[in-house]
């Protein structure tokens, strides 16, 4: 679906670079396809075109006119301002796939084109090893062709899902803030094993390994995650033992309220950047 289409990057920043190494790696895109700008950072576009081979441009409207698809790759609160620039120069049969957490298809389809087909996404921060795990949802009027070119750029830098727009904000509290979770879990890990005598560096070694293979074990068994845990604990054993002590922590719901408070900010945030863009353009 990538073929001799043009993308065209609206931002530069770390998710952008991301989508852009993995488009080229995976040989999904040629790099004179891609198209790149920022607001005014030069140098890291400079940067961008020696790395990868794409093409760079100081003129965000001249993105907008060429490409085929546009990546909006700017801060949510930079997408009205970013939207209005570029809107009269986009054109009916565009695919436009934000990545803007937060802001709704609902609000950014008035900016542009009729006819431009809106896509929003939530990648995570994993893309920049390409190992995302990214929700996207399909805007009014958008159609099979959004559908399958959204999966394929997205696809570059790990798995995709489709999901109602209605279900974007529980995927940021999931999925967009899960590495976070893990992150600190990860923290908390190390920590314990130097308290238990292992040197710093054997704690983070014997943690990430631990981390990665159970994530690996749930991915290629299929297994459910309740059916592996039985398989480890031993009744009476060390597994338990500390399975006990976590669960009196209240561990599993603490987990629960962390994805439940982050999906409410993240709709929290979301109504007040529709509200913001909608003044605006009023």
């Amino acid at each position: 679906m990538l073929q001799a289409r043009t993308i065209g990057f609206l931002g530069a920043g770390s998710i952008a670079e991301a989508l852009i190494h993995g488009l080229v790696a995976g040989g999904e895109v040629e790099p004179a396809q891609l198209l790149v700008t920022n607001r005014s950072n030069r140098e890291r576009l400079a940067d961008l075109a020696e790395r990868y081979g794409v093409r760079t441009t100081s003129s965000r409207t001249e993105v907008a006119a060429e490409a085929d698809i546009l990546v909006v790759a700017c801060k949510p609160k930079d997408v009205a301002e970013l939207l209005r620039e570029v809107g009269p120069y986009t054109r009916a049969g565009q695919v436009l796939l934000s990545l803007a957490a937060g802001v709704s298809t609902g609000s950014m389809i008035p900016l542009v084109a009729q006819g431009v087909e809106v896509v929003r996404a939530m990648p995570n921060t994993s893309a920049l090893v390409r190992d995302s795990a990214t929700a996207f949802c399909l805007g009014a009027g958008a159609g099979e062709t959004a559908r399958e070119v959204s999966r394929d750029i997205l696809g570059a830098v790990g798995q995709v899902v489709e999901v109602p727009e209605n279900l974007m904000d529980a995927v940021t509290g999931l999925s967009g803030s899960g590495p976070a979770y893990v992150y600190l879990m990860v923290e908390a890990l190390i920590a314990a094993g130097q308290e238990v005598g292992l040197s710093p560096e054997t704690a983070r070694s014997l943690v990430i390994q631990t981390v990665k293979g159970a994530a690996r074990m749930l991915a290629e068994t299929g297994e459910d995650p309740a059916v592996l845990r039985e398989r480890v604990t031993s009744p009476g054993g060390t597994t338990a033992a500390g399975l006990a002590q976590l669960r009196a922590a209240g561990f599993e719901e603490a987990l629960m309220k962390a994805v439940a408070a982050a999906t409410q900010r993240s709709c929290e945030l979301g109504a007040m950047l529709t509200a913001t863009i909608g003044a605006e353009k009023a």
